[in-house]
């Protein structure tokens, strides 16, 4: 049903026919339906008078683009019932081309807003120099998006971090924060009137590569972060490149174990009652004849 040429929403025309590509567009589609479905990210229609609305952001980037494919993709078959609003946040960084991405959500039919916001100055003027930026920007980003999300009716903040954002936000807690922690798939902000969703939790950083290029969106490479040296983020990243290029596979095994915790066997008395575990005295205080 996938591969019927008219049977198809916008934004995948043109995709290529090839078998390869065929099987990766399936496989982003279920996976990320399975994280929708898993993770309970479409709320019960007793809590909602009416559909609930998504915001979902677009930075224009291959993540962003792979998402807002996917999910229209969802909702156009029927198994998405809710409402989407893309939402690019036009940070005024030097050089952005902020003609690209309403010209391609008109082309695509996509309904959107285009939001301007200078943050980089508020970033460039409070970092000092040699600092990262991505702390600051990334929650002058967030408190922007969620002031749209509130103004547009919608229920939920969507990105589009994907398996390998989560996994490298979990090293990084693991390295510099000592504790272990990575971005949900699913939480509710701090004022608890908004979800923030991410609906490519399971979805390899390497399939939306794949995926965005095979598409030939246009994409927009974030300057701010990108051109930066030493980011924590991007040691981890080489490290876990490293892991997998000397065991195949290795990204996914450590995703899997995000999805099989257990408290009784980590050392955090706050998650499981470790003075309150007892041992069975009856078998010996049995007298042995």
């Amino acid at each position: 049903m996938l591969d019927e040429p008219n049977e198809i929403h916008p934004l995948f025309a043109g995709a290529p026919q090839s078998t390869e590509f065929k099987k990766l567009r399936k496989r982003i589609v279920r996976m990320t339906r399975e994280a929708i479905e898993q993770y309970g990210m479409i709320e019960p229609t007793a809590q909602s008078a009416s559909k609930p609305r998504w915001l979902v952001c677009l930075s224009g980037g291959k993540d962003s683009y792979t998402l807002l494919a996917v999910l229209h993709e969802l909702q156009w078959r029927g198994l998405l019932p809710v409402d989407l609003l893309a939402c690019n946040l036009d940070q005024g960084q030097p050089g952005f081309p902020a003609t690209v991405l309403p010209e391609f959500l008109e082309k695509m039919g996509v309904p959107h807003r285009i939001e301007y916001q200078d943050t980089y100055s508020i970033v460039m003027d409070k970092i000092p120099a040699g600092r990262t930026f991505c702390a600051l920007c990334s929650r002058l980003r967030r408190g922007n998006l969620y002031r749209i999300a509130r103004e547009e009716g919608c229920s939920a903040v969507v990105l589009g971090h994907h398996r390998d954002d989560i996994l490298e936000t979990f090293f990084m807690n693991l390295f510099h924060g000592g504790r272990l922690a990575t971005m949900p798939p699913k939480l509710v902000n701090e004022e608890g009137d908004l979800f923030l969703y991410r609906p490519l939790a399971h979805v390899a950083e390497a399939d939306c590569e794949r995926f965005a290029t095979a598409m030939n969106y246009p994409i927009i490479p974030c300057d701010l972060c990108g051109s930066q040296d030493g980011l924590q983020r991007q040691q981890v990243k080489a490290i876990l490149d490293g892991w997998e290029a000397n065991s195949p596979g290795r990204r996914q095994v450590m995703f899997r174990a995000l999805m099989n915790a257990r408290p009784s066997h980590l050392l955090d008395p706050k998650i499981f009652d470790f003075e309150g575990l007892m041992r069975n005295v009856e078998s010996t205080n049995t007298e042995q004849f």
